[in-house]
């Protein structure tokens, strides 16, 4: 077990020689036999020891042992106690998640604290197999074939290479003293059901499960960084950000077979899912418009692409008063002074105005259905909605237009175009400027 042990630490990839390791023991047979294993092979560490307070005083006896044992081997021991089930109420989390949540926060605190590298957990290859039946039961795309991934950022998994009967063994021909959960002999939790029930059974139709389930998630993980280098490759091609949005392009959506499942893997970042993506391939190649919601974003299908961009909130009309410097609409700022030159600014983030043709107070509102103007150059009316058709304006870019208006006529699509009624000309004597900031 120790070569097996330090043999995965280096294939792996986990740590350095040099390297200061909080371990995180729990007093479980796991995280007991990776502490003897980390100071077997002589590895600085420090052991961090979570009392979440939920089976009363069969947790302070996990807490006593692993006290115990640390001052006996004089490795530093660090312990806190939380109220998680008070916790998990007044977040609405499961317990498992409550429980996840405040030991990793107290992990970093001590990671800063005492100058660690890293952090290890005991999950060994039961572990991941379980997570991997639970990512298939509920619908994983292929990131969650992979198991448990060994290193995530500070976290070390070192134990993935070992079965719990070896883990098992090794403890006994060890003489490791640790403690048992009775909570892990029920099937009250998901995870318990999947190794009681699922795990035994499949066992039966493939007795060397956890050597087939090793091999697989091997080839999975080598799969799944080939994966994400093709999303790279796809979205150099066919992604483009303009401000805070993102633009797919639909030609590179059309080149496969399975629309949806691309899809999907390209926007489940913004909290869109496989039924969402099946309704947006059926309507991708229909009239453009189409409007679909995740929980903090929406997905437009525009003509050539589909632009995804935050949630737009409903921001209300602003006044702004003759002699006022600066209004404030939004994440938007107008700046508004006397220009200093007459000449004519090609900057769309900038209106130079008559002033003398204004009728103050002047109104900043989103525009509507109807509005019209006289674009610069022009001397007819036309309507907003036909002159975005004629800029090429995306729908998504619609939704944040503005308009700033003097007694109920439009002056300036604002970041656009202003109206050629208000208009500088060589009998202007004063000017006013407006500079729109994000």
């Amino acid at each position: 077990m120790k070569t097996a042990f330090l043999n995965y630490l280096i294939e792996k990839k986990l740590c350095a020689r040099k390297d200061k390791i909080l371990l995180a023991v729990s007093g479980g047979i796991d995280s007991m036999v990776m502490l003897n294993l980390f100071r077997e092979c002589e590895y600085e560490i420090g052991v961090a020891h979570v009392n979440f307070q939920l089976r009363g005083r069969e947790s302070d006896e996990d807490e006593k042992l692993v006290e115990e044992s640390c001052a006996r081997l004089s490795i530093p021991f660090y312990t806190k106690r939380f109220e998680t089930s008070q916790y998990a109420e007044g977040k609405s989390l499961s317990i498992q998640m409550a429980a996840r949540n405040l030991r990793y926060v107290w992990f970093n605190e001590l990671i800063d604290e005492h100058h660690f590298d890293l952090i290890a957990t005991a999950h060994h290859l039961n572990d991941s197999i379980e997570t991997v039946l639970l990512n298939f039961s509920r619908g994983a795309g292929l990131e969650g074939y992979d198991g448990i991934a060994p290193k995530n950022r500070k976290i070390i998994r070192p134990m993935l290479f070992a079965r719990r009967e070896e883990i098992e063994q090794y403890a006994k021909g060890n003489c490791i003293v640790w403690r048992e959960d009775k909570s892990n002999a029920t099937d009250d939790y998901q995870r318990n059901f999947i190794r009681h029930q699922v795990v035994p059974l499949l066992k039966e139709v493939n007795p060397s499960l956890e050597n087939s389930f090793h091999e697989s998630i091997e080839k999975t993980s080598g799969a799944t960084e080939l994966f994400a280098l093709g999303i790279l490759y796809w979205k150099e091609k066919f992604e483009t950000r303009k401000d805070e949005q993102i633009h797919l392009a639909k030609k590179g959506i059309y080149e496969f077979t399975n629309e949806a499942g691309l899809l999907w893997n390209l926007i489940k970042e913004y909290g869109f899912n496989i039924d969402q993506c099946l309704q947006v391939v059926k309507s991708i190649r229909g009239q453009p418009g189409k409007k679909f919601l995740s929980l903090n974003y929406e997905l437009v299908i525009d003509r050539e692409h589909l632009i995804i961009s935050k949630h737009v909130y409903e921001v209300g009309d602003v006044i702004i008063e003759k002699g006022q410097l600066q209004a404030m609409r939004g994440k938007y700022t107008l700046d508004i002074g006397a220009a200093k030159s007459m000449e004519i600014n090609k900057d769309h983030s900038l209106a130079l105005l008559d002033v003398d043709k204004l009728q103050f107070p002047l109104l900043w509102r989103k525009w509507k259905q109807g509005d019209s103007f006289f674009p610069l150059g022009m001397n007819h009316k036309k309507k907003l909605s036909d002159f975005f058709v004629d800029e090429r304006i995306s729908i998504a870019d619609k939704e944040m237009i503005t308009v700033l208006e003097s007694a109920s006529e439009i002056v300036w699509v604002v970041g656009h175009r202003i109206d050629d009624r208000f208009k500088i000309t060589e009998s202007t004597t004063r000017v006013i400027r407006f500079a729109l900031h994000r």
